[in-house]
């Protein structure tokens, strides 16, 4: 998969980062704060399969800091709660939530690039997390989960190569068979995934973060997948 985005080279004191964002931006993708009540992810397919890549991206990019402008996005009737921003950075790289500001103001001069990301690959190592998580799952390292943070109404996931592989496999089923719901030609969300097994426990219950899927208004452009697309009719000025 290819993915347009902008590369920036901002600094927070002594230390330079290298961020990405998407281009164009997600419209359609929205983003609600898990760590307040109750975390939902939904967007249209479009948003969907490129937020799937940059997961699978961010996976393979340890020194790569993933920033995915969500707050901006059209709104939505549903779900209720703060809408955030996204960041993916590897655990290893030692992004602090608190230098964030700074590095934000610096997203200001960007360089257009072009990002590669291979579903086979992720698809193996997200079967890998998976097959652990089914042996060890209440018992799995700090490590071996994504660990969530939000400073500055932006959600940090803080994980390794299987987490954001796992992760970015969750979101792709989301993309892909979300719009086979027949709740979605009639304008619904509809709750497909979810990436709660891969955030920490505490006390036998976790953060949740859910992924849904929704076409975005208004429903003229929305074929389900299967059906043919109605053909345009033509105008006076049509050949």
């Amino acid at each position: 998969m290819r993915l347009r985005a902008e590369e920036f080279r901002p600094r927070a004191g002594r230390y330079a980062f290298r961020v990405v964002q998407p281009r164009p931006a997600l419209r359609h993708t929205t983003l609600v704060d898990p760590m307040r009540d109750w975390g939902y992810l939904v967007g249209d397919h479009d948003g969907l399969a490129r937020l799937a890549g940059l997961f699978s991206f961010a996976a393979y990019s340890p020194h790569t800091v993933v920033h995915v402008p969500l707050r901006q996005s059209i709104p939505r009737d549903f779900p209720q709660g703060v809408p955030v921003d996204l960041v993916l950075v590897h655990q290893t790289l030692g992004l602090r939530p608190s230098s964030w500001p700074a590095l934000r103001r610096g997203l200001t001069q960007g360089v257009p690039r072009t990002l590669h990301t291979d579903e086979r690959r992720t698809a193996r190592h997200a079967a890998d997390w998976e097959d652990l998580w089914e042996h060890r799952w209440d018992r799995l390292p700090r490590t071996d989960r994504i660990q969530p943070a939000v400073h500055a109404r932006t959600l940090f996931l803080f994980g390794a190569r299987d987490t954001f592989a796992a992760a970015s496999v969750s979101i792709s089923e989301a993309a892909g068979f979300g719009p086979l719901h027949k709740r979605a030609a009639k304008g619904y969300d509809v709750l497909r995934s979810s990436l709660t097994t891969l955030l920490p426990l505490s006390r036998g219950r976790g953060t949740e973060l859910d992924i849904g899927f929704q076409a975005y208004p208004p429903l003229a452009h929305f074929t389900p997948p299967g059906r043919s697309a109605r053909r345009r009719r033509r105008t006076a000025a049509s050949p």
